[in-house]
């Protein structure tokens, strides 16, 4: 039996997608899609692919529900080309395989990394690990792409300078900066990527890395569109609320204007359903067109 094929999938396959100004996200192989999700949920009590908008519906619950063992069947491969400093930010992500290209047995090439200079900001006062929302005045964003570009070449030159008297490679490539691109193939689950997109894609990540995310992104929703909606839908988009956050919503919440809303939300009934319960709210019995409060606050 043939293995299943998604068109869109398929036509990312081998065409490398450009990030930055050297790196590059390329789709190498993908096992399953939406239809595997579908099947490995099913396959307890021997149900296979129903119609789209059953299948749909599965798929959204199983991820708002995160039931998650499914999406780990879907597979993607990548073949990565990303500065040192960005991969070693993507090396926390330990629920992958990867292959990252040696400096031990290769000449690592004449590449490196140069923000725009929209990029070049001051440190956050605000983030201690990020920087501003503003760049630094053009005459002083010069001189630092300057300096950076001035700092690359050097030891770039000194480097082949010490493979050409004879240093051992493994040696001579901790002389290079952070900004050196490097290669990687790099293979995940589907339920694992979308962890890696929550967290890098977030206003929080070194723009950089968020770059790569986008364009993971737009490969795992080739594959399989409708888990990624749900992904974006309940995850990425979605927010999560403390006891005490939730005891604030609940204490000031009109219900009254919140019920004629969710009745006009186009939602399914069971996803009304549990908007009521995760706010303390009972569905109003048949005829009733109230719901009643219950927990704190209504």
């Amino acid at each position: 039996m043939p293995r299943a094929s998604v068109p869109a999938a398929d036509a990312l396959l081998d065409r490398p997608i450009p990030v930055l100004d050297h790196g590059f996200v390329r789709l190498v192989d993908y096992l399953g899609g939406d239809d595997r999700i579908v099947q490995s949920a099913r396959v307890s009590y021997g149900a296979g692919t129903k119609s789209v908008r059953e299948d749909a519906a599965l798929i959204d619950y199983l991820l708002r529900h995160a039931h998650t063992s499914p999406f780990e069947q879907v597979v993607l491969t990548f073949h990565l080309k990303m500065p040192i400093f960005v991969a070693r930010q993507w090396m926390r992500h330990r629920t992958a395989r990867a292959n990252e290209i040696s400096g031990r047995y290769s000449l690592l090439p004449n590449e490196f990394y140069l923000p725009e200079p929209e990029q070049l900001r001051p440190q956050s006062t605000t983030n201690k690990q990020g920087r501003a929302d503003h760049a630094v005045p053009p005459e002083q964003a010069a001189r630092i792409l300057e300096l950076l570009r001035a700092g690359q070449s050097e030891r770039y030159a000194e480097y082949a300078s010490l493979i050409e008297e004879g240093l051992a490679r493994e040696l001579a490539r901790t002389h290079l900066p952070l900004s050196l691109y490097t290669e990687m193939y790099w293979q995940i689950d589907l339920h694992n990527l979308m962890h890696f997109l929550r967290l890098r894609s977030d206003a929080h990540a070194q723009e950089e890395i968020r770059a790569y995310a986008r364009e993971l992104a737009r490969c795992a929703r080739a594959v399989a569109p409708v888990a990624v909606e749900a992904f974006e839908e309940h995850v990425l988009h979605g927010r999560r609320l403390s006891r005490r956050e939730l005891d604030l919503v609940r204490g000031a919440l009109d219900v009254d204007r919140f019920r004629a809303a969710l009745a006009e939300s186009g939602l399914r009934r069971t996803r009304r359903r549990e908007l009521l319960a995760k706010l303390g709210l009972e569905e109003a019995p048949a005829g009733d067109g109230r719901e009643r409060a219950g927990g704190s606050g209504g």
